[in-house]
């Protein structure tokens, strides 16, 4: 504070060293205070053994080549080329740009088995490998997994015929790494058996005969946690070949049988120099995920999610030409993803709050401040007293959330962020969190239908105290909690999901503290499973499920109790075993619903669609989606947020039009986009006066076919916020966004407020609430201030008799540059 803003700080302590570039603003409630904007951070330099990627660094911010080739001369100019050097984003796109190239090349070396599931199941396959792998680098950033098993020299040594174009190394190493070590408790490590081997036990190590030492192997990876959580199940069914089952992994000794379609060479992972270790190596990992405030410059899970959605657009055939050819960005920038997350919860968080004093501004202003990262003060919980205290943390874990379009999951991460984030600054010490968990395990357990024993419901408790007890100084009761309870995905593309689920168990991770004690899984508690969390299906296509027989029928409420008892044991089930158990008893409980629906007045075809979903196949999508029946959620969520995908409905000579024609959309435009669906069922899937927050194209607001769209909000539903982002959003600059944040059901207050980011003299995001003007609607609201030009169109356009009230925008719209308010006229 000592200084003008911005400053650059050495730190160096014994031999290791950080560099800050700190910046510092004004406090947005107190003039007479500052507040920490953003530190960039090159931290934790080794001078002894530094990293690749810290070497890299420094020689980009050495100051000879500074002056020689950018001419730095001056404090300002030398701060300008470290930060275009610092930049984080700029890191991610190299990354991404050079990840992409291994790809490219990797679909032309590899070949996998058939997964089922249509075109593009090459892709499929090696962005599974890819998610596997730089979660498995996340934990070796933790020293959970040694650093030379991803080295030539050591399949050199391990294997006895090691070779670049081989598959040797992904068999006997990675495979190994990933089924019998990852997804297998420590004491239960072990080389199969011919009698195992009948049975497929994934669990156990396989490729004896590829390795010099197998013994040696099995020592080298007892120091590896077991992680569970699903990512590292083998994907290979358990019947066999001639009853059906696939090998999709292929991880099995029958190599000569079972194996043939499997071609992994090592090169492409061993490289030194176009190999993906090597690419790996070339980047510094962190598993401290970045914040706007605090960026550290190595790519952390936040930025990795954005190269997955980069990697889905690749692999997606709606865009995978436009990918090909620019190899442009499409994930959802952070500041994006903050806002709308941000703008999502206060909103929904305000309708289950009780503020004391009764203002509910003053509650949505401490509510925004609760959520932002710039509290560097830490003074958030000081604005509330205890009763709104414990309303929050109430309101928090009741708290429904979903995204309908998930992607790689950045708006579902965006949610446990900002909701962890809350917690954390509302009830450090977790005193009303640890209090209300066990008020809910008891009452959880108290009405489930297969009423648990009272041992069962004291293991529960015990449970709590202990997760509590051991992360007292960490959030990871409070994820866990958030992502069993609170936050859910949809999406079309079970690689997708996959991904997302990665990003949940990266976020758990690095919550917790290895020790050296293989007793308690080298302090790792196993992860969850996330496969009725995060499910893969078609959120626009609505089924007669059992939530539409008005659940009356006894049986079917009983069949329906079950499952979802069975589906909540199975999130924290640890032993392939015990999951195995579990999905089995799934799929008789289904059976028995097939028959019970039917015996209900259920159709044939019906009941056996919705009883044959089976949440735990990786590898397939639902072609429809019931969130009670999925998730359990039959009074609709509190927020429904996202970036749903943006198709023409007549693309493919009208493919998504046949699709979804017979769905009964009033939104439904032949001509129109996929968006808007995503818009009327985003709005159907809300409680009364929930909270839709989405991102798109804004071409609904002024196209013909966006006619039924906006008469949609206009006459069902109230707009709160409309802001254009226009085409510099996306690097790729596609199309015109905009932002709208809507409420579910007609409302008494009809204020929309409206903005035009065009409008603006500055690229600051998000605009101050002084840039918003309000949106006209429903002939209430005058606009404050307006020109004589702009009274005498409104003027003229009443005598010709054009109603101003409607939302209805074809004819002319736009949010008046220095105004900031909007003309809104129908046809």
């Amino acid at each position: 504070r000592l200084f003008a803003m911005p400053v650059v700080i050495l730190f160096r302590c014994a031999d290791r060293f950080s560099l800050a570039i700190v910046h510092r603003r004004a406090h947005r409630r107190d003039d007479s205070r500052d507040v920490l904007e953003r530190v960039t951070l090159v931290k934790d330099v080794q001078t002894q053994s530094p990293h690749r990627a810290h070497l890299d660094i420094l020689a980009e911010l050495a100051l000879p080549r500074l002056v020689e080739e950018l001419d730095v001369s001056d404090f300002d100019s030398l701060h300008s080329a470290w930060e275009a050097t610092l930049d984080t984003e700029e890191l991610n796109r190299r990354f991404y740009r050079q990840l992409f190239e291994w790809f490219k090349d990797s679909l032309t070396k590899c070949k996998f088995p058939d997964d089922g599931e249509g075109e593009g199941n090459l892709e499929r396959h090696v962005i599974r490998l890819i998610t596997r792998l730089l979660f498995i680098w996340f934990l070796k950033e933790k020293d959970l997994v040694p650093d030379d098993i991803f080295t030539d020299e050591f399949a050199a040594e391990a294997l006895k015929r090691h070779a670049p174009g081989a598959t040797v190394y992904y068999r006997a190493v990675l495979q190994n790494l990933f089924f019998a070590t990852l997804n297998t408790e420590i004491d239960k490590r072990a080389f199969s058996t011919v009698r195992q081997q009948t049975h497929r036990d994934f669990t156990k190590y396989r490729y004896r005969k590829l390795l010099t030492d197998p013994d040696g192997l099995l020592d080298k990876l007892k120091t590896v946690p077991f992680v569970n959580g699903g990512l590292f199940d083998c994907l290979d069914d358990f019947e066999g070949e001639t009853k059906g089952g696939r090998r999709i992994d292929a991880f099995t000794d029958n190599v000569d049988t079972q194996g043939k379609a499997l071609h992994v060479p090592a090169s492409i992972f061993l490289h030194d120099k176009d190999g993906l270790f090597a690419l790996f190596r070339r980047f510094k990992f962190t598993v401290e995920e970045n914040t706007p405030l605090d960026q550290e410059v190595a790519l952390d899970p936040e930025l990795l999610g954005r190269v997955f959605e980069n990697l889905l657009a690749a692999y997606n055939p709606e865009t995978r030409n436009t990918v090909r050819r620019a190899t442009g960005s499409y994930y959802t920038p952070r500041r994006i993803v903050d806002y709308i997350v941000d703008e999502a919860l206060v909103r929904g968080l305000a309708e289950r709050v009780v503020a004391t004093d009764g203002d509910a501004k003053w509650l949505d202003d401490r509510l925004r401040y609760l959520f932002d990262y710039a509290d560097a003060f830490n003074d958030a919980a000081e604005l509330f007293d205890d009763d709104e205290r414990e309303s929050i943390v109430r309101a928090i874990a009741n708290l429904r959330v979903l995204d309908p379009a998930a992607g790689s999951g950045a708006f579902p991460m965006g949610a446990l962020h900002k909701l962890t984030l809350a917690l954390r600054r509302i009830d450090p010490d977790n005193d009303h969190w640890q209090r209300l968990q066990k008020e809910l395990a008891t009452a959880r357990t108290a009405t489930a239908f297969e009423r648990p024993t009272q041992g069962d419901r004291d293991a529960e408790l015990l449970e709590i105290s202990s997760t509590f007890e051991t992360y007292r100084d960490s959030d990871f009761g409070r994820k866990l909690y958030l992502i069993q309870n609170g936050i859910f995905g949809v999406d079309l593309q079970p690689v997708a999901c996959q991904i997302a689920r990665l990003r949940f168990f990266i976020s758990l991770i690095v919550e917790q503290q290895p020790t050296n004690d293989p007793s308690s899984n080298y302090g790792i508690r196993p992860l969850p499973n996330l496969e009725t969390r995060i499910v893969a299906g078609d959120a626009l296509t609505r089924t007669a499920v059992p939530s539409q027989l008005g659940l009356g029928e006894q049986a079917v409420a009983e069949h329906i109790a079950r499952l979802r008892r069975v589906r909540e044991m199975h999130f924290n089930a640890r032993t392939r075993d015990e999951k195995q158990e579990l999905r089995d008893k799934d799929a008789a409980l289904r059976l028995d619903l097939a028959s019970a629906l039917e015996d209900n007045g259920f159709g044939h075809d019906e009941a056996v669609r919705v009883a044959a979903w089976d949440p735990y196949g990786q590898n397939t999508a639902a072609l429809w989606f019931d969130a009670q029946w999925m998730f359990g959620v039959k009074d609709g969520f509190d927020v429904v947020i996202g970036n749903p995908p943006y198709v023409q409905l007549q693309r493919d000579r009208g493919a998504l039009r046949r699709r979804y024609q017979g769905e009964a959309y009033d939104t439904f435009a032949a001509t129109g986009d996929i968006y808007q669906l995503f818009f009327e069922r985003g709005m159907g899937l809300l409680r009364p006066r929930g909270i839709l927050a989405y991102i798109t194209s804004n071409s609904w607001l002024k196209a013909k076919y966006g006619e039924s769209t906006r008469s949609f909000f206009s006459t069902k539903h109230a707009p709160r916020v409309l802001l254009e982002v226009g085409k510099d959003v996306f690097d790729s600059a596609i199309v015109d966004s905009s932002i709208l944040v809507a409420q579910e059901g007609q409302a008494a207050s009809d204020d929309c407020l409206a903005l035009d980011m065009d409008s603006l003299d500055t690229e600051e995001f998000p605009p101050q609430a002084s840039h918003f003007g309000s949106l006209y609607h429903g002939g209430t609201k005058p606009w404050v201030p307006l020109s004589p030009l702009e009274r005498g169109i409104m003027d003229k356009m009443q005598q010709v008799g054009v109603p101003l009230k409607e939302w209805d925008i074809s004819i002319y719209r736009g949010i008046l540059t220095g105004y900031n308010a909007a003309f809104v006229v129908d046809d």
